[in-house]
């Protein structure tokens, strides 16, 4: 079911984003607090020996080192990022937005993770669908974002909405797609008044869903 319109899939930038993801980005794009919370997150969700699927990735999954995975496949735009990234079995490169049909068997993968990728996708409906095919009966996509973002590349339905109309979007998605309503975790998102803007953390956003 489609839940946006064609002026919200649109970006400032619509060059083909391969180009801009052509060279390697070896930096970290959320700081250590989001990072920390989000490896806690993921080593309380995910049980040991299931398959992950980890997409639009780079070159760490923030991944907790002492789970025990049955395998961990990668989906990214770099190949020399996706390669740094020690935790994969195997990766892809593929652009969503030319392409939502994701090459994998249905039921094949138990936990689909996206950390700061939604926020670039043009045509979520499809894609959101695509996920629930490929995942095991009561598998879960775990989808993390903050306030970041390449803002020249991300849609309008991101650009032009707040942060909590954001995780409204998500949802609407998802539970129109194929999943069940999410479990949301909000963390460090509290207005801060500390004049050292240094000392604020990234705000940390997660929804969590099982497939319908």
């Amino acid at each position: 079911m489609e839940v946006l319109n064609n002026y919200q899939r649109k970006k400032l930038d619509e060059s083909n984003d391969e180009e801009f993801y052509s060279d390697p980005k070896f930096v970290y794009h959320l700081d250590a607090n989001f990072r920390q919370y989000l490896s806690n997150v993921y080593k309380n969700e995910i049980a040991d020996d299931s398959t992950v699927l980890d997409l639009m990735s780079s070159w760490d999954s923030y991944l907790p080192k002492e789970k025990k995975y049955k395998k961990v496949i990668g989906h990214g735009l770099n190949k020399q990022e996706l390669e740094k990234n020690k935790i994969f079995d195997s990766y892809w490169k593929q652009n969503f937005n030319l392409n939502q049909e994701i090459p994998l068997e249905s039921g094949a993968v138990d936990y689909c993770l996206m950390v700061a990728a939604w926020q670039y996708l043009q045509y979520p409906e499809n894609l959101t669908k695509e996920i629930a095919r490929i995942l095991s009966n009561q598998g879960k996509i775990m989808i993390a974002f903050s306030n970041r973002a390449f803002w020249h590349k991300a849609p309008n339905i991101w650009t032009s909405s707040t942060e909590e109309e954001r995780i409204k979007y998500v949802r609407k998605v998802l539970i129109t797609n194929g999943f069940n309503e999410p479990k949301i975790i909000k963390k460090f998102n509290e207005t801060s008044l500390n004049i050292f803007n240094f000392l604020n953390k990234d705000p940390f956003y997660c929804l969590i869903a099982t497939k319908e």
